[in-house]
């Protein structure tokens, strides 16, 4: 699952989410969202967070060898399965590569910093951790971790205006 900006002329006006597996989208939240809870400005789509995104998982951890969740942060927390999904992936043997927004704090995204390997992404350094994330990688069984747990990345505030 891929959580990625929606701009509109350089602005940020939603996000949307996309299964790396199959490619179907949705719209996450949106500025002009018509129903739901409200993050911020945005309005989230909890159907779609269900329908795409916590399906995503849950496909992922039976069908890929790697399992993604980008990521971790307050819209995706409000979905009530998305919490048990998650709890599902880190009791499992996949290899994952988790991102939790830097400023959340929630019993899962503690679990997930706990229990798996902590990278801090900064705009200095993301292009550096690419090559080592995917090195751990590499060194992962199709069935899981060879030693370790693949690292989780901890974002910061989006750059950009909003």
């Amino acid at each position: 699952m891929l959580t990625q900006e929606i701009r509109v002329c350089g602005h940020r006006v939603g996000f949307s989410l996309t299964d790396l597996a199959s490619g179907e989208t949705a719209t996450l939240a949106h500025i002009h969202g018509k129903r739901g809870p409200t993050v911020g400005k945005y309005t989230v789509d909890l159907d779609a967070l269900t329908q795409v995104g916590v399906q995503a998982i849950l496909r992922s951890l039976v069908e890929a060898d790697l399992t993604v969740i980008d990521e971790i942060a307050p819209m995706e927390l409000l979905a009530e399965p998305f919490v048990p999904a998650v709890e599902t992936a880190l009791a499992g043997d996949s290899a994952l590569l988790i991102a939790t927004h830097a400023h959340v704090s929630h019993p899962i995204v503690h679990r997930v910093r706990q229990e798996l390997t902590l990278y801090r992404v900064k705009m200095g350094n993301r292009d550096r951790l690419v090559e080592e994330i995917a090195a751990q990688y590499a060194g992962c069984s199709p069935s899981g971790p060879a030693s370790d747990p693949m690292p989780t990345e901890d974002s910061g505030p989006s750059p950009g205006p909003d």
